[in-house]
């Protein structure tokens, strides 16, 4: 398909998403501003046996129609391993930047605008309202935490994979508090942990074993299950006791 620029992306992840952009560009072009891909597709993280390829199509203004039309080709290119896109508008991004800046600082530090004009590349993210939400986002996560292992029931597959899914998340949140403490952030998961190590001075150890399960499916007893789930609550709980004396 003329006009796609796909060759910042994994190769892999280039061969899984280009037919999905394909046909939604052949379909409905005219209602499409730019498309985005974002995420691991860009870097050294990307698993060609388990990482969805991510997008953000940006519409000239919103259209339900759309969303219709495109829904049936999510059962066809779901199973190929394309994730389902975030629609948005350029309104709807300039108006939620303040509410969303941990998703908006990430979408501007990791995408390649493979259509259109670039929307994230000269967002500018105020601080307090990325503190807030590191605040937040710290918080939610410790009520997760407790949830999460108590709904377990000591089952260690439940948790191991409640672990796995949830490094992804702290990923974004890491980079949104690097970004606090006045460093540019690491765009490799690994190299995120140990900025986050380093800057704040506490042991991040927990995550990366974490994330090595996740890469070379590492299979974890319930006594080491437990270990990682009192130093995942000790590490999210010293880093939001940090950011919130984060003052104006």
């Amino acid at each position: 398909m003329s006009g796609l620029s796909l060759d910042k992306l994994n190769p892999a992840a280039k061969k899984i998403i280009k037919p999905f952009l394909d046909e939604v560009l052949d379909k409905y072009g005219q209602m499409i501003h730019s498309i985005h891909v974002t995420g691991t597709a860009l870097t050294d993280d990307f698993d060609e046996k388990g990482s969805d390829v991510n997008s953000i199509i940006v519409l000239k203004e919103m259209d339900l129609k759309f969303l219709e039309l495109l829904a049936p080709l999510g059962k066809k290119y779901g199973k190929k391993r394309v994730g389902a896109p975030l629609i948005m508008t350029p309104e709807y991004i300039n108006t939620s930047i303040d509410v969303f800046p941990i998703e908006f600082l990430n979408f501007r530090l990791i995408h390649s605008t493979v259509y259109g004009e670039d929307v994230f590349d000269k967002i500018e993210i105020e601080r307090m309202d990325l503190r807030h939400q590191c605040e937040r986002e710290l918080k939610s996560k410790l009520i997760w935490l407790r949830q999460g292992y108590i709904s377990s029931q000591g089952d260690k597959k439940i948790l191991t994979e409640r672990f796995v899914r949830s490094i992804a998340d702290y990923m974004p949140l890491f980079r949104g508090i690097l970004v606090l403490a006045g460093k540019e952030p690491p765009v490799l998961q690994s190299e995120v942990i140990t900025a986050i190590s380093a800057t704040m001075k506490i042991d991040t150890g927990v995550f990366a074993k974490v994330l090595k399960e996740k890469r070379d499916k590492i299979k974890l007893s319930i006594e080491e299950l437990n270990t990682i789930f009192e130093d995942y609550y000790s590490a999210t709980e010293k880093l939001g006791k940090i950011i919130d004396e984060i003052k104006e």
